[in-house]
């Protein structure tokens, strides 16, 4: 059985309460094409149970969410003559999550499209290995 939130967005598309240009569904996930979208063929590819993000979707949800969004960015590659492909998730507020539905972003890129990737920051070798070791004592065995 399918959980949703009625108060989703993202849950009143998959019910097919508000439109939208559906690409593929399966089962588990529904793929959809971005109403704002950063270059033309940008999908959303969202699970059908709601989650909120990566933090509290299921194990087998993120699997499905990966498998179509790695069938969806070959065909979007090869469909649109992308030059590449970017597969974004955003997750919280902070990270630039605007509907609190976990979903997939993928995005067809061309080398002249003028969306640029954020510069990094630098860091010592041992605020480095400090952060690693940090994260390594969170990942459950």
């Amino acid at each position: 059985m399918i959980s949703s939130d009625p108060s989703c967005l993202f849950c009143k598309i998959i019910a097919q309460e508000v439109p939208s240009t559906k690409i593929y569904e399966n089962e588990s996930v529904y793929a959809f094409l971005d109403i704002n979208p950063i270059n033309l063929g940008h999908t959303l590819v969202v699970p059908k149970n709601h989650s909120e993000n990566i933090h509290d979707i299921s194990e087998e949800d993120a699997t499905a969410l990966m498998q179509a969004g790695k069938k969806i960015a070959s065909a979007l590659k090869k469909g649109l003559h992308a030059d590449g492909v970017n597969l974004i998730m955003n997750n919280e507020k902070a990270s630039g999550q605007i509907v609190f539905h976990a979903h997939l972003h993928i995005i067809p890129r061309l080398e002249a499209d003028g969306f640029h990737h954020w510069r990094g920051k630098e860091f010592s070798k041992e605020e480095i290995e400090k952060a690693g070791e940090k994260i390594k004592n969170e990942i459950p065995l």
